[in-house]
């Protein structure tokens, strides 16, 4: 196969799996109506990842709070990761992440390309036992994943290669940021 039809096959794959379907649609809507609603409640959403996904999560959580002025935070600091995970377990560090850090209505959004990230799984049981307003999952590989298990509202990629599971989920996550603004066009200060 050369570089180019290799490549031909890729946008294409990628073409087929960001076609937007009603459900995706009327989903996402509802997903920034729900983070309008918190945000208008004074309570903030909270987003988790590991890997690229917390690189995800950094940005979206970036761009929510300047850009769409609803709070956000993420838990991507180095120390807060090695210190919990050190004391409590890396399957438990995200669970006691959300127990200092989080409050009773706020949103979480968990992201976990497999679905099967027992850290971010345990984050989104503290959640519901904190009684957030919502949780909200990002997955993709198998539609059976754990993590689909947890969330109010759950966005699922039917593909098993990360590179497109995860640019999916940041095309999402950032188009909400954009239906809050009202336009995909604004300046950066």
């Amino acid at each position: 196969m050369t570089n180019k039809s290799f490549l031909k096959k890729y946008f294409n794959q990628f073409k087929a799996l960001i076609e937007p379907t009603d459900v995706l649609l009327e989903n996402l809507s509802f997903f920034a109506q729900s983070l309008k609603k918190m945000h208008s409640h004074g309570n903030k959403a909270i987003i988790v990842g590991n890997g690229g996904s917390a690189a995800i999560a950094s940005h979206f959580s970036v761009d929510l709070t300047k850009n769409a002025s609803v709070r956000c935070i993420n838990f991507n600091e180095a120390d807060l990761i090695t210190c919990f995970a050190n004391d409590y377990g890396f399957d438990n560090w995200m669970k006691e992440a959300v127990n200092f850090y989080g409050d009773e209505g706020d949103v979480l959004i968990a992201i976990s390309s497999s679905g099967k990230s027992k850290d971010i799984i345990n984050g989104c049981i503290s959640a519901r036992e904190n009684n957030f307003s919502k949780i909200v999952t990002f997955s993709g590989f198998d539609e059976n994943n754990p993590l689909n298990n947890y969330g109010d509202l759950n966005f699922w990629i039917d593909s098993k290669a990360y590179n497109f599971v995860e640019n999916i989920h940041q095309f999402w996550l950032l188009a909400v940021v954009d239906l809050i603004i009202g336009k995909s066009e604004y300046p950066a200060n």
